[in-house]
């Protein structure tokens, strides 16, 4: 089974470079795998938290109209609203 691989190249300068490196040697890995691994993380912790912010915001969005324009209360609402307000009145003394 052939698997497909695509090359990225970037200049960084040779103090980057550096560190990069023996971050690498410090986890026993190459430069390349390494630097592959930083890229991936930080990409997903990107892409992750900006899905957590647009959920935040459609929550937001769907919160706010609720408010503005509140569904119909339901039958059984109503029902034990008035079921509350006849035993209110008849408990009451007059």
């Amino acid at each position: 089974m052939a698997t497909t691989t695509a090359r990225l190249e970037a200049r960084i300068s040779p103090e980057t470079r550096e560190l990069l490196r023996r971050a690498a040697e410090l986890q026993g890995r190459s430069l390349s795998d390494f630097v592959v691994s930083a890229a991936q993380d930080a990409a997903l912790r990107v892409i992750f938290e900006r899905e957590l912010l647009q959920l935040a915001l459609d929550d937001q969005q769907r919160f706010a109209e609720s408010l503005l324009a509140p569904a119909e209360p339901a039958d059984a609402l109503r029902h034990a609203f008035a079921r509350r307000r006849t035993l209110i009145s008849t408990d009451s003394p007059a």
